[in-house]
């Protein structure tokens, strides 16, 4: 493991092992999957193409679907270009921190799990967010406030002072990004925002709620102190698998082989 990264157990922790056995490292490697899910969404929404082999690991798993957006809107691909950079350099500090403890790339299904994710809102049988501007804004609104509230439920479970500060600054960069898709998505307004509120939702059922429906003067997705909602790891992983319904699950949604790492099943 890096010098950099310091490895001490937490005395509270989600799902994929006891309380006192989850270190930073297993929390930072939770992140890390999140990371790459997100990377290869915005790398192949933007330029086509996903991370590069030096940043998967040494046995990755595959990715299904995704493609590169003829967008046409310039402020869109420009909001875009810069998510796909900043999600690429997430992936390369969390794998320097961690560095030989980083777990590799997991597979990751883009094609029927945005259509399941449709199906399950309400949207649609099938959806693809790599086919426009607006699905593209609707693909993002998926993962960002899921990325957020990810980070902030890390707070209470970093051991260390400067892995906790590493982490906020992600969330901070995090918060940017979703504040971005919210505002863009609001502006257009119609059947886009219509299933935003949708997937919000859906997202709500399997994360244990932490969600502010999105609407043209509700941009910011907080509670009553204005205090960005947190999620555990469970109720993190119940989104991502695409399992809103108690009890154990390991796999399934965006990770149909699970995460890499300790933190990859629900307790609950």
């Amino acid at each position: 493991m890096a010098n950099n990264m310091t490895n001490n157990t937490t005395n509270s922790g989600g799902g994929g092992g006891t309380s006192s056995s989850i270190t930073d490292a297993d929390i930072f490697n939770f992140a890390l999957n999140l990371e790459y899910l997100e990377a290869e969404f915005y790398l192949r929404a933007a330029y086509g193409m996903g991370l590069s082999s030096s940043d998967i690991g040494a046995n990755p798993g595959n990715v299904t679907g995704g493609s590169q957006v003829n967008f046409q809107s310039s402020a869109v691909k420009a909001y875009a270009l810069e998510i796909a950079n900043d999600e690429q350099t997430h992936v390369q500090f969390l794998r320097k921190q961690l560095g030989s403890a980083a777990v590799d790339r997991p597979a990751i299904d883009f094609t029927n799990a945005f259509n399941a994710a449709a199906s399950a809102a309400g949207i649609g049988s099938t959806f693809d967010p790599f086919s426009s501007d607006d699905n593209f804004l609707l693909g993002a609104f998926v993962f960002e406030d899921v990325g957020v509230t990810a980070y902030h439920g890390a707070a209470t479970l970093l051991s260390s002072s400067a892995n906790l500060a590493a982490a906020a600054g992600i969330l901070g960069t995090e918060a940017y990004h979703a504040g971005e898709i919210r505002t863009l998505i609001a502006q257009v307004g119609g059947s886009v925002l219509t299933a935003a509120t949708q997937i919000q939702a859906l997202r709500a059922t399997a994360g244990g709620g932490a969600e502010t429906t999105l609407s043209a003067s509700t941009i910011v997705n907080a509670d009553s102190s204005s205090i960005s909602y947190d999620r555990t790891t469970d109720q993190v992983m119940h989104i991502v698998y695409l399992s809103p319904s108690a009890g154990v699950v390991s796999k399934g949604g965006f990770f149909p082989n699970g995460l890499n790492g300790t933190i990859s099943a629900t307790a609950s």
